[in-house]
């Protein structure tokens, strides 16, 4: 019998009748007589309220106790579904992340699964009994409760399908695929029935949201198909696999936008061995992640020095360089939050030369300045005005040859 996975999120469980709709179709997979494991969001909604009562009761909540708090959404939607399954004449049982043995590392709030026990879950299958695990949970080695972070039930669908040597990992959402761009800003976005797990990841990486980026990684080293589509459709939706199974080669994929971004500028910065890791390594001692970085070289043995940090990290690290700064006699710095990143992504690029030179173009043409550009072999990012974000997406899926026809 084939091993499905399926995974549910937050808006596909968020009250007792989606709950319902949501067994209706794990039912549907059960009787074509496929394995079914089911892994299960929190009710929407219901996590960011854990957060508020966790911070009503203390200003600066114990991480251990609140991945305890945390991980009772998905205990919930996971009693609820097999409560309901059960009652529909069929056997099921739930699990919690430590009885489905996912045990993680010690970081409370974004855990990294370290392995997965598949013992007590292939018991229960060969029972034929539908198996229903907590998703966005875990446990560290030394017992504790941890949670994964935003997003986790979908590293927990994938990790737990590629324990189990799943046929296939089912990510049920409220759309209904992965875009060539976001619909809401680009109506000629059209659904994409096949892309890579490189080209996934940057996507997941690069502002689209549909699938958290752990996942994708989990997918890729293991080569689990991970099937995207919606749960208020039948439709099929978007397969991500390996580079190597039949799909179309476009030059360009997807372009995808990312509103949460700032950059740090230090001017006139010594042009010296070491001055860079003075910049740096206090970024990294605050846990700020840094991800584009120029440098332009003036006359006179100096420098100027570019940046971007995720916008939330802006202010801090702005005060952290101001210190710097001061340290290492630079003229001045000073922070923009008032930019986006605008990114073409697509295996094809491999293999094709001007892709850059169009990206370029169409972006001029439009009279929007680019402000720092970022390669990657199957990648182009820029940073412009944040004011110009939706111009650019559009303009640069035209140009791509990625309209949908109407």
């Amino acid at each position: 019998m084939a091993i499905v996975v399926q995974k549910f999120g937050g808006t596909s469980v968020a009250d007792i009748a989606r709950i319902r709709n949501v067994a209706n179709r794990v039912l549907k997979a059960h009787h074509q007589g496929n394995n079914v494991v089911v892994i299960l969001s929190a009710m929407a909604g219901v996590t960011d309220r854990l957060l508020g009562l966790a911070n009503e009761a203390t200003d600066a909540p114990d991480r251990r106790e609140l991945d305890v708090l945390l991980a009772t959404g998905e205990q919930t939607t996971a009693a609820i579904l097999a409560m309901m399954l059960k009652g529909m004449g069929v056997q099921a049982q739930s699990l919690l992340g430590h009885q489905a043995e996912v045990v993680t590392d010690c970081e409370y709030g974004n855990a990294r699964i370290l392995e997965i026990g598949t013992d007590r879950i292939k018991r229960l299958l060969k029972d034929r009994k539908i198996v229903v695990v907590a998703g966005f949970q875990g446990m560290d080695i030394k017992g504790n409760i941890t949670t994964l972070g935003r997003g986790g039930s979908d590293t927990s669908a994938v990790a737990i399908a590629a324990a189990l040597n799943a046929d296939v990992c089912e990510i049920y959402t409220d759309v209904d695929g992965i875009y060539t761009a976001d619909p809401n800003i680009c109506p000629k976005a059209r659904k994409i029935k096949v892309i890579s797990y490189d080209e996934m990841l940057n996507m997941a990486s690069l502002g689209a949201k549909v699938l958290q980026i752990r996942s994708v990684g989990f997918a890729k080293k293991y080569n689990i198909p991970v099937h995207v589509r919606s749960s208020f459709s039948e439709e099929e939706g978007t397969m991500v696999v390996n580079e190597d199974s039949g799909m179309e080669q476009l030059v360009v994929s997807g372009v995808t936008h990312d509103l949460n971004q700032a950059r740090i500028t230090l001017k006139k910065v010594p042009d010296q061995p070491g001055v860079a890791a003075k910049i740096f390594s206090p970024i990294a001692e605050a846990g700020i992640l840094v991800d584009m970085i120029i440098q332009n070289t003036r006359s006179g043995g100096q420098t100027d020095l570019t940046f971007t940090v995720p916008k939330a990290d802006c202010t801090q690290a702005l005060e952290i360089e101001k210190k710097v700064a001061a340290t290492i006699d630079a003229e001045d710095v000073f922070a923009d939050p008032n930019i986006a990143k605008v990114s073409v992504i697509g295996v094809g690029m491999k293999n094709h030369s001007g892709v850059a030179s169009l990206m370029f173009n169409a972006l001029a043409r439009e009279n929007i300045n680019i402000i720092m550009i970022s390669t990657s072999e199957i990648r182009i990012s820029c940073i412009i005005e944040e004011k110009y974000t939706e111009l650019a997406v559009r303009v640069l899926h035209t140009a791509f040859g990625l309209d949908r026809d109407d």
